[in-house]
C-alpha cells in the first residue's frame, strides 16, 4: 500500500497544479491580449492538457489497483462500517481533496428494494461544497465517479446511481447465505471494537429502605448496558453504589439499641426494615434526647467504635438480603460498593484538591468550581462542620475508578434529575486532572420517570411509592392469568407453566422499560405490556416459541446443525427469504449503534423488526409440507436453517435485554 499512498500523493499534487494552471489561463484570458500573451496562453493550455491526461491515467491506475484488491470481511463485521470503508477509499481516489468528508451510509427501507439495500448519500452535499469552491459538478456526475472508484467487496452484488445522485448498493446473496451459515456454525460473534475497561454504576438503593419503582429503571437499564458491553468484549465492572453511610444511621443504631438491647449476642428479628426506619425517624423528629444520642452514634460509627460498627453491619445485612431477593428475581448481577467504601478516599481527595489549589472558602465551607469562570453551582467538598457531602463522595469515587480501577470508561445510570450534578462532577474531575478527556469517557446515562396511567408519577392508590417486590408479584399474577386464559395451564407441564409465567412477567416489565427512549418518561401499564400484538415482550416471546415449534414438528433431529450444514446450503430465492436474511444481518450494526450512545430501544426495535419479518417469511414460505392426514411429506431444510438462524439472533438479543426465551409458551 506504500506505492498506492505515493500515487495518491502524486495525484493530489497534480490536481493542485492543474487548478493553478487553470487559474493562470483564466487570468491571461481576462487580461489585455497581445502576441506574447497568446504564446503564453498556448503553452499553459498544452501543459495543462498534459497534466490532465497524466491525472486521468493515475486515477485509472489507482482505481484498477483497488478494484483488484478485494476488501476483506470477517464473521463479525458491521455492514455499515464496511460500506463506509468502501466509499472512503472511493473518495480517496475520485476526490482526494475531499477525502476527510465523513461517508454517509443509510439502509434503504425494505419497501423500496428496487433502490438497493444501502445507499451512499454524499453526492449532493459534495456538489454543494464543490460549487462553493468554484467547481460545478452535478450530484449524479459525482456519484458516478464514486461508483467507478469503489474497490471490489465480497458483500456487494452490484451498485447503481439513482435519483438525484444516490449510489445504491445491492448486497450479495452468496455473502448473506454464508454469513447466516457462519452464525449457525459458530454463533453470533461480537463486532470488533477497541477493548476498554468499563465501570457501570447502577441500581444504587438505600440501606433500610425497600427498593421501589424508582429503582426499576436504573437496575434494568444498567444490567442491559453491562450485558451489551460484555458481549462486545469490554472488561466490565458492575458497581452498586448503595446508600450505606450518613447521619440516618445514627438514629437507626440508637433505635436498634433500644428495641434489641442484646443485639450483640442475638441477631435481632427485624422483619420489616422500612417500618423500623419510620419508627426511628419519628423518634428522631420528636424526641430531643433520642436525637442527641443519634448524633453521638454517628460520631462513634465514623470513628469505628466496635458496637456501633456491629449495629451498622446488622442493619446493612438485613437490607442486602432484601435487595438480593429482587436481584435474583430479575437476574441482576452487580457488586456492592457503597458510600462507606469511599470514606478513606474522601480524605485523600480533599487533600489532593487542596494541594491543587482547587478549594476556596465560602461561609465556612470549602467549595470547588467546575471551571475557571466560576459558572453554575460549585461543589461543596467540605461542610462548615468539617463533614463531607455527596459531592465529596462522587469526586472520591471517580478518582478511585480512574486511578485505582484503571477504568477508561465510566457510566452512571441515574435519573435525569441528576444531570446537572454529574455534568459538574465530570467538569470538575477534568479541571483538576483526574479525568483526561483524550483517554477517559464519562457518561451520565439519564432516564425519565415511570408514570401511572393517569400520567402522574407511578404510585399506589394511597399515594405511596410502589414497592418493587409488589410490582413483580403483580406481574407474576397477571402473567399467570393471561396464560390460563389461553388454556396454557392445560397444555404445559407445571414446570413449563412456571417458566413461562416468569418469562412473561419479568420480561414484559423489563422490555416495557427498555423499548422506550430512556430519556423520555413512560407509562407503566400491565395491559399494554401483556398484549401479544405490537412491540411487546409477549409478542417477541411468542414468535420465538413459534420457531421452536417448527423444529419440534420434524421427525428428524435438527439439534446438530453442523451436520445439516455439511449437506444443506441456505438458498435465498424467495423475496421473503432474502428480506429475512438482510434483516438478521443488521445485528452487528444495531449493537454498535446501541453502544455508541447507550440507547437500548434500538435493539428492541430490531427485535420487533426481526419478528415481524419472520412472520412474513413464515406465512409466505413453507418450511414443512403435510398431506391431508397430517403426515410430513416435504421439508425445506434451507428454510429450517433460516428459522434456526432467526432463533439464534433473537436469543442473543434477548440475553442482552434480560429476556428469558422459553421453547413452549
Amino acid at each position: 500500500m506504500s506505492e498506492l499512498a505515493l500515487e495518491l500523493k502524486t495525484l493530489s499534487d497534480l490536481e493542485r497544479k492543474t487548478e493553478e494552471l487553470s487559474s493562470q489561463i483564466n487570468s491571461v484570458t481576462r487580461g489585455d491580449r497581445c502576441e506574447e500573451t497568446d504564446d503564453d496562453l498556448i503553452k499553459l493550455k498544452v501543459t495543462n492538457n498534459k497534466l490532465k491526461h497524466r491525472l486521468s491515467l493515475i486515477r485509472e491506475s489507482i482505481a484498477q489497483e483497488l478494484k483488484s484488491s478485494v476488501m476483506e470481511v470477517t464473521e463479525s463485521f458491521s455492514i455499515t462500517e464496511h460500506l463506509e470503508n468502501v466509499f472512503a477509499q472511493a473518495f480517496a481516489i475520485a476526490f482526494p481533496e475531499y477525502g476527510n468528508i465523513p461517508v454517509i451510509i443509510a439502509p434503504v427501507n425494505s419497501a423500496s428494494a428496487k433502490y438497493g439495500d444501502y445507499q451512499c448519500n454524499n453526492a449532493m452535499g459534495l456538489a454543494k461544497k464543490m460549487k462553493e469552491m468554484g467547481v460545478n459538478r452535478t450530484p449524479r456526475e459525482i456519484a458516478n465517479e464514486l461508483l467507478k472508484a469503489c474497490p471490489a467487496s465480497p458483500i456487494i452484488n452490484k451498485m447503481e446511481v439513482g435519483g438525484a445522485g444516490f449510489v445504491n448498493v445491492f448486497l450479495s446473496k452468496d455473502y448473506a447465505a454464508k454469513a447466516l451459515q457462519n452464525i449457525l456454525r459458530s454463533g453470533i460473534k461480537p463486532p470488533r471494537v477497541p477493548k476498554q475497561r468499563v465501570l457501570v454504576d447502577f441500581s444504587s438503593p438505600n440501606i433500610a429502605k425497600q427498593m421501589h419503582v424508582g429503582h426499576l429503571r436504573s437496575t434494568i437499564i444498567g444490567e442491559s448496558i453491562s450485558r451489551l458491553l460484555e458481549f462486545l468484549q469490554h472488561d466490565v465492572i458492575r458497581i452498586n453504589h448503595i446508600g450505606d453511610w450518613g447521619t440516618q444511621f445514627g438514629m437507626l443504631i440508637a433505635h436498634l439499641e433500644d428495641r434489641f438491647p442484646d443485639f450483640l449476642n442475638v441477631s435481632p428479628p427485624i422483619g420489616d426494615l422500612q417500618s423500623f426506619y419510620k419508627e426511628s425517624k419519628k423518634r428522631f423528629d420528636t424526641d430531643e434526647e433520642f436525637k442527641k444520642r443519634a448524633y453521638n452514634r454517628v460520631v462513634s460509627l465514623q470513628n469505628g467504635e466496635e458496637n456501633s460498627r456491629k449495629a451498622w453491619t446488622l442493619i446493612c445485612d438485613v437490607s442486602r438480603k432484601e435487595f438480593q431477593t429482587i436481584y435474583d428475581r430479575l437476574d441482576i448481577t452487580v457488586k456492592e460498593r457503597g458510600e462507606s467504601f469511599y470514606q478513606s478516599h474522601m480524605l485523600s481527595v480533599v487533600d489532593f484538591l487542596r494541594k491543587k489549589n482547587m478549594l476556596e472558602e465560602d461561609e465556612g465551607r470549602q467549595i470547588m468550581w467546575s471551571d475557571e469562570g466560576k459558572s453554575g453551582v460549585p461543589l461543596t467538598i467540605v461542610k462548615s462542620d468539617g463533614g463531607f457531602t455527596y459531592d465529596t463522595s462522587d469526586m472520591a469515587a471517580i478518582r478511585h475508578r480512574i486511578d485505582e480501577e484503571q477504568c477508561t470508561w465510566i457510566i452512571y445510570v441515574v435519573d435525569s434529575g441528576q444531570s446537572t450534578h454529574f455534568n459538574t462532577i465530570f467538569k470538575a474531575a477534568e479541571r483538576c486532572g483526574i479525568l483526561n478527556p483524550t483517554i477517559h469517557r464519562a457518561n451520565h446515562v439519564q432516564f425519565g420517570v415511570v408514570l401511572g396511567e393517569d400520567g402522574k408519577k407511578f404510585k399506589t392508590r394511597s399515594g405511596d411509592t410502589v414497592k418493587l417486590s409488589d410490582l413483580l408479584n403483580e406481574g407474576m399474577k397477571r402473567s399467570l392469568e393471561q396464560l390460563c386464559s389461553r388454556g396454557r395451564d392445560k397444555i404445559l407441564t407445571p414446570d413449563e407453566l412456571s417458566e413461562a409465567q416468569e418469562a412473561v412477567a419479568y420480561g414484559c416489565i423489563k422490555y416495557s422499560d427498555l423499548c422506550h427512549n430512556r430519556i423520555s418518561d413512560y407509562v407503566f401499564s400491565f395491559d399494554k405490556m401483556l398484549d401479544d400484538r405490537g412491540n411487546t415482550a409477549v409478542y417477541l416471546l411468542y414468535t420465538y416459541t413459534r420457531i421452536c415449534s417448527i423444529s419440534r414438528k420434524l421427525s428428524e433431529d435438527v439439534s446438530n446443525l453442523k451436520t445439516i450444514l455439511d449437506t444443506v446450503e441456505i438458498v435465498l430465492d424467495h423475496e421473503k427469504e432474502w428480506k429475512l436474511a438482510k434483516t438478521l444481518l443488521k445485528i452487528h450494526d444495531i449493537l454498535l449503534k446501541c453502544s455508541k450512545d447507550l440507547f437500548l430501544h434500538f435493539l428492541c426495535e430490531f427485535c420487533f423488526e426481526v419478528c415481524a419479518v419472520f412472520t412474513e417469511f413464515y406465512d409466505s414460505c413453507y418450511c414443512i409440507k403435510k398431506n391431508k392426514d397430517g403426515e410430513i411429506v416435504e421439508v425445506n431444510h434451507s428454510r429450517i436453517l433460516m428459522c434456526e438462524a432467526t432463533a439464534a439472533v433473537l436469543r442473543q438479543c434477548f440475553y442482552i435485554l434480560g429476556l428469558k426465551p422459553v421453547s413452549r409458551l
